[in-house]
């Protein structure tokens, strides 16, 4: 018998599929479009790894059951080859990162054919390809036209390593997102986009948006709305008065003390008595962001203090390192009983605290802190607020104190120019008469020009400022002397759009063909990961809604479903090649076929939950495979001996009628198996539980080989893998005779009377006494039996308001809550 040889069937349908442009869709004619869509990923140097993998073979294979579902598929794929990750691996190699782009994506290409996801290679797009990057730059022309690109001096987040300015979004706990470096803070002229404009509509869209959760809830952060009141705290015996916004006025009669950030521009204004220690501690603030240090410190202002305009007390003010200047006012009121940051401060530098919000105030006891309380409660030691909820003093509070309702944003405008050369030239020139004149659209692209020395200045100037025949040009509106911007634009500009790009990649006159966008727009899924919750996915959604006021398209939601991957490790430990971990794919596709690859790598864990790497699991999976190879080998070798199968030479008649019998309770097993494996393998294919889908599918496989089975019993099989493992699929169904493409099979029904389970009765006990029944399905797990049984009328009758203190089950056994 044939043994299973993955290489060699795998790399025949390889050529075929690419050959026959097999998955490329009628993007025009196409009646029933999806658009299945995976993130757009850099070309790295050193080619795809299994992390790589992992994210795109899981797109793949919910694109593939949509197709066979009877949905034409688009399912494209792209390069985001700008940007700092791949001008860094040029800067190491030595090698011009146009030169050293082309073999690293020439390379990807490769690998991403070898794994055989069914990608429209005919609308690939590479953000480096001029065709590409002029309607990126036709997209900030937009935003410009319509005032909301912007150039401004500003304090912004510089990183020594990349040598570069970072949005706030690439910087993570004080550091850069890319490399780990912390960063610097400069003041430098800088392009800006406003998306604060949007803020309001990016939270409120959430809630209709059908995206993982906790990829919401961290946009929601992000965006950081806070509703509140700016009040002034008067200087005594000044004129000046130090303004706060708080989102907690009820708490106003227990702040104790002020906080100012060390860039405040009060400090210089104000009377105060220690200015050298005060230089000195500023001075020493901002060395401090260079190191990992982060502890809190600060100093007290000398010879002034503030009046808390709730209770006329004077406080002291204070200035801390923990209070940003860019964030609100540049100024907290410190509440230590209801605030832990503030909480630790004051308990390092012995300043008072003073409670004035109790959780159980109806019995008047208010236990001594001994960390901040931050939640609700009712007023204590705040004169005639005194007994009230903290929700509704917030309000009282405030106005009785002349605040000021206020909304503030944690979300700051996207800056997106860089100081480094790979990148598309932002499209503007500077005219002395003219002042800032954007280029004209007849003139784009703005070509980057070949440079030589490309190596980033580590100054507010990018390399381009020195390329003379590329800065010195001809104002478009008065023909006199001008110059160009020689700052490049963020890579996460152009990834904010490539999704619109992709259905129209061969149109050479717009950015994307208005009728074709309507058919396959907005996408239907999206699979990537979380780490671009607050980068990418906020940015793309920004640039859809902008686009849509400007009429350019007709939705303001890109995504209509996105689904955050889980995250690929190796002994505990992200794969990355810092960690020494790398799983080489190229390798295990020779040593094992890509199918196999596929297969382990969605058998791991659901998709969303990530999954930890075993080198020597993967060897289950090939097996499993051989398997069911072996299956359609047994189907199609000639008659000779099928014993195995209950079909052996002529028999007694008593002993044919018996055979007879258990042949047919074994083919009505089946069956049942059958249905159940197809309701399984779609349910969890629909929730991306790939893992026990496959589990399902080796569970079927072991019955075809116990019970009597026909060939459309494997040819079930063949189907519900194909997604998986779409070679091999493909190779046994036309080894079984079948006309067509396995890919073109339609998804297989099950019957719901026939996958109905089994229903039993089960005990439930108290206290190990016999106190009801419950009907659940044969095999129910533990956890369902236990909210079966709290949920029977006649257990909540007995429980009443009691809650069981532990309780055990047994599958199809008991069910015991201990009260």
């Amino acid at each position: 018998m044939e043994q299973y040889n993955p290489q060699k069937i795998e790399k025949k349908w390889r050529e075929k599929w690419i050959r026959d442009a097999r998955w490329q869709v009628d993007i025009k004619g196409d009646k029933k479009p999806y658009y299945n869509l995976m993130m757009f990923p850099y070309p790295s140097a050193e080619g795809l790894h299994i992390g790589n993998l992992y994210a795109f073979v899981g797109s793949d294979i919910h694109g593939r059951y949509m197709r066979q579902k009877g949905y034409d598929v688009f399912e494209p794929i792209g390069f985001d080859a700008f940007g700092i990750h791949s001008e860094n691996f040029a800067l190491k190699k030595g090698i011009h990162p146009r030169e050293l782009i082309k073999k690293s994506t020439d390379n990807f290409r490769r690998q991403l054919e070898y794994i055989g996801n069914i990608y429209s290679w005919d609308n690939i797009i590479n953000t480096t390809d001029p065709e590409y990057y002029k309607w990126t730059q036709w997209i900030f022309l937009k935003f410009y036209e319509a005032g909301l690109a912007y150039k401004k001096e500003a304090p912004v987040q510089w990183c020594p390593s990349c040598k570069t300015v970072l949005a706030n979004e690439q910087v993570i706990s004080g550091r850069c997102e890319r490399c780990d470096s912390v960063v610097e803070s400069k003041n430098l002229n800088q392009w800006f986009l406003k998306i604060t404009d949007y803020a309001d509509r990016l939270l409120e869209n959430l809630k209709n948006i059908d995206w993982s959760e906790h990829t919401k809830i961290a946009q929601r952060n992000w965006i950081g709305k806070s509703t509140g009141y700016r009040i002034k705290f008067p200087i005594f015996n000044s004129q000046f008065s130090i303004e706060i916004f708080t989102t907690r006025a009820d708490t106003l009669f227990g702040a104790t003390y002020i906080v100012l950030s060390p860039k405040h521009e009060l400090i210089s204004q104000l009377p105060i008595t220690n200015k050298k220690e005060i230089e000195t501690y500023i001075n020493k603030s901002e060395s401090k962001k260079q190191t990992k240090n982060n502890e809190k410190t600060g100093i007290e202002l000398k010879g002034i203090s503030a009046i808390n305009p709730a209770n006329k007390e004077e406080i002291p003010v204070w200035i801390s390192d923990y209070v940003v200047a860019e964030y609100g006012t540049g100024a907290v009121m410190a509440v230590p009983a209801h605030d832990q940051r503030d909480f630790e401060f004051a308990k390092k530098y012995g300043l008072p605290s003073k409670q004035v919000i109790c959780q159980n105030y109806p019995e008047k006891i208010c236990p001594v802190l001994e960390k901040a309380y931050e939640g609700e409660g009712h007023l204590v030691g705040s004169e005639k607020f005194n007994g009230i909820s903290s929700s509704e003093a917030r309000e009282k509070i405030g106005k009785s104190v002349g605040g000021i309702p206020q909304v503030n944003y944690h979300l700051r405008d996207w800056l997106i120019s860089r100081q480094r050369y790979w990148g598309p030239p932002i499209p503007i020139i500077y005219c002395d008469n003219c002042g800032t004149v954007p280029v004209a659209e007849k003139d784009l692209p703005v070509l980057l020009p070949y440079v030589e020395n490309f190596q980033p200045t580590g100054t507010d100037k990018s390399p381009l400022a020195a390329v003379e025949e590329f800065v010195n040009v001809k104002c478009p509106k008065c023909a006199g002397r001008a110059k160009r911007e020689t700052d490049v634009s963020d890579t996460f500009l152009d990834s904010s759009w490539y999704f619109l790009r992709y259905p129209s990649s061969g149109e050479k006159n717009i950015a994307w063909d208005k009728k074709i966008t309507e058919r396959w727009l907005p996408v239907d899924m999206y699979i990537g990961g979380q780490e671009h919750a607050v980068l990418h996915l906020m940015y793309a959604r920004f640039i859809t809604m902008f686009m849509r006021d400007q009429k350019l398209l007709n939705f303001e939601e890109p995504f209509k479903k996105f689904r955050a991957h889980g995250l690929l490790v190796k002994e505990g430990s992200k794969i990355s090649k810092s960690k020494g971990n790398i799983v080489n794919p190229d390798e295990l596709f020779e040593a094992f076929g890509a199918d196999t690859l596929r297969t382990y790598l969605m058998f791991l864990s659901p998709l969303a939950e990530g999954g930890d790497w075993q080198d020597e699991g993967i060897r289950g999976v090939h097996r499993f495979l051989g398997r069911v190879w072996g299956l359609v080998q047994r189907q199609t070798t000639p008659y000779q001996d099928k014993s195995s199968t209950g079909q052996a030479g002529k028999q007694p008649a008593s002993a044919e009628a018996s055979a007879g019998r258990q042949e047919t309770n074994s083919k009505q097993n089946l069956q049942k198996i059958k249905h159940q494996t197809i309701k399984k393998v779609t349910e969890d294919i629909e929730r991306l539980h790939y893992n026990t889908a496959i589990a399902a599918m080796m569970a079927y496989v072991n019955a075809l080989y116990e019970n009597e089975h026909s060939p459309e019993d494997i040819e079930t099989l063949l189907v519900l893998l194909a997604p998986f493992a779409p070679h091999i699929t493909e190779e046994l169904w036309e080894r079984l005779g079948q006309k067509g493409s396995v890919h073109d099979a339609v998804w297989p029904e099950f019957d719901a009377k026939i996958t109905k389970q089994e229903i039993i009765t089960v005990p439930v006990q108290i206290n190990g006494k016999l106190r009801a029944q419950i009907e659940v399905e044969n095999n129910t797990e533990e956890g369902r039996l236990i909210k079966s049984a709290l949920e029977s009328e006649r257990i909540k009758e007995i429980l009443g308001d009691k809650k069981p203190k532990k309780t055990i089950a047994v599958k199809n056994k008991v069910v015991n809550l201990v009260i």
